[in-house]
């Protein structure tokens, strides 16, 4: 075989080897199990602050005092919960962890969002119209938040070569809607060494 034939042969191995390298596998993991890939911000950073944060808020003597003054538990609503970091943070998702663990605590009561609070709404003043007397649900009886949960999530990245660390903080505040008192501020940090390795052929 010439330097040509050679050639196309190595050509065609190698296109084979890549074509078997770049086949697609799918394993089915719990959604419980951690797997860091990329080293940036997922959904088990998001689960573990969310529970952190939630033991912190309920275990504080705020909450103590809250319920001896006024004889029930807090309602609380979720502001906004800004994303500072250099990364795409899907904040939606964890605070969907902080109401559930929130919730589930039965420390606490939780008012609807804005955008949740207009749907209803629209849902009421429908059945103004089309609901029996009955089963109609009439308007001005909702319950008004006793504080809001308002926070941010920055991160700061130091890098050298294919190594980095990679520093999370999330800061949580309660407020008082009553007078604007911060009744708690929680924080949680997580730091990650990412490394990359070569590729080796």
């Amino acid at each position: 075989m010439n330097l040509r034939g050679y050639f196309s042969l190595g050509v065609v191995v190698l296109g084979l080897a890549l074509a078997v390298g770049c086949a697609t596998k799918v394993e089915r993991i719990g959604v419980d199990t951690v797997k860091d890939l990329s080293g940036d911000w997922n959904d088990t950073d998001s689960r573990l602050v969310a529970e952190e944060m939630i033991k912190d808020v309920t275990t504080a003597p705020w909450l103590a005092r809250f319920k001896q003054e006024y004889k029930k538990s807090p309602a609380l609503i979720v502001g906004e919960i800004r994303n500072l970091s250099h990364e795409h943070i899907a904040v939606r998702t964890f605070v969907g962890d902080m109401e559930r663990n929130l919730i589930n605590s039965g420390e606490v009561q939780f008012v609807a969002s804005k955008t949740e609070r207009q749907d209803v709404r629209e849902e009421r003043k429908d059945q103004d119209l089309n609901a029996s007397e009955e089963t109609r649900k009439a308007m001005g009886k909702e319950l008004g938040a006793d504080l809001m949960l308002k926070g941010e999530i920055n991160t700061i990245v130091d890098s050298e070569g294919d190594t980095k660390v990679k520093f999370y903080q999330v800061d949580l505040t309660l407020i008082s809607l009553v007078d604007n008192r911060k009744i708690w501020v929680g924080q949680k940090k997580i730091k990650k060494l990412v490394e990359k390795n070569a590729l080796r052929l």
